[in-house]
């Protein structure tokens, strides 16, 4: 194994791991909020396969420790270019960036809003307890957030508390 030598021209490894990027960037924006810690053992499974399968289609035949170098410096620049474009252009950060969903209004679920963001009732229940509440009844609104955590806006006079990390609970003035 040469560790200098690479098996594929440079903009051949660049290519593939740009278009390996996208792809990923597409799926996970259709793969719904739900951030790390409220992913299930099924999403891991998939995040697992997903990264062993994607390995081969950026590297081809090259194993050299140029190329990897490349592989890592090539994924880093593209993901702070699309950070950076997030943060400047409205449009990148509509395209990226989901909007927050209402899960639940006046006290009520709804049931199609949790079941189109792969949540159960008992996930959701488990959220409001994070933050004090006890039944959905004592909310006004509950969203999940752009960023996969639960925001829980308590009926005035409830007792909210400050929710484990990432989080969110918000009481009405």
């Amino acid at each position: 194994m040469d560790l200098t030598h690479l098996a594929l021209a440079p903009w051949d490894i660049v290519i593939r791991c740009v278009a390996i990027y996208v792809v990923m960037v597409i799926g996970l924006r259709f793969f719904g909020k739900r951030e790390l810690g409220q992913m299930t053992v099924f999403d891991l499974v998939l995040v697992l396969l997903v990264a062993n399968a994607v390995q081969p289609a950026m590297t081809g035949p090259d194993t050299s420790l140029v190329g990897g170098l490349l592989i890592i410096g090539t994924l880093l620049a593209v993901n702070w270019t699309v950070g950076q474009g997030r943060l400047r252009n409205k449009f990148i950060r509509q395209l990226l960036q989901p909007r927050a969903t209402v899960l639940a209004s006046e006290g009520r679920w709804d049931s199609g809003a949790l079941r189109s963001q792969g949540l159960d009732q008992e996930d959701a229940e488990a959220a409001l307890r994070e933050h004090g509440v006890d039944d959905v009844k004592e909310t006004t609104l509950v969203e999940l957030e752009p960023d996969g955590s639960i925001s829980v806006v308590a009926q005035e006079g409830k007792r909210t508390i400050r929710p484990r990390r990432r989080t969110r609970s918000v009481k009405r003035p």
